[in-house]
């Protein structure tokens, strides 16, 4: 990608804040045996759009960042997992957001995309498929990478 297609992109993408500060996001990376499921956010979306992405969301006011994770599971997976117990394996900060990002090895129900509206897919992938995805942040090709050799 040339230097002007990753400004173009980097400017589609950027999360809005309000006068409260950054947006604060959480993430997770759900991993299943050698594999890591990514949700394709829809090419229509304001926000990084027709790219991949961890499911997750905003935190809402008053909320715990590990129950809203919770909560961003289940309304966009349909799935209930635990609440992380540990630090987030990453955290991505930005003028416009602060992203934690947790490990979720646990959880009941199978995955679906259960918010069409936000994701045109979710897919399970293995490492030596991530290099081909364009994915909604710079550093998950590594972290997911890493995660995935452990």
């Amino acid at each position: 990608m040339s230097a002007a297609d990753r400004t173009s992109q980097n400017a589609l993408m950027t999360i809005s804040a309000d006068d409260s500060g950054p947006a604060r996001i959480v993430t997770g990376v759900l991993l299943d045996g050698d594999r890591v499921l990514l949700c394709h956010r829809s090419p229509g979306r304001r926000w990084y759009p027709g790219v991949w992405d961890l499911p997750g969301g905003h935190v809402e006011e008053g909320e715990d960042p590990r129950g809203s994770l919770v909560r961003e599971l289940r309304e966009e997976l349909g799935i209930t997992a635990s609440q992380p117990s540990g630090p987030p394996v990453r955290e991505i900060r930005s003028a416009t957001f602060d992203m934690r990002i947790w490990l979720v090895d646990r959880w009941t129900g199978t995955p679906v995309n259960a918010a069409p509206d936000e994701h045109d897919a979710v897919a399970w992938f293995d490492r030596s498929e991530l290099g081909g995805l364009r994915l909604a942040h710079e550093p998950y090709l590594s972290m997911l990478t890493a995660v995935l050799v452990k």
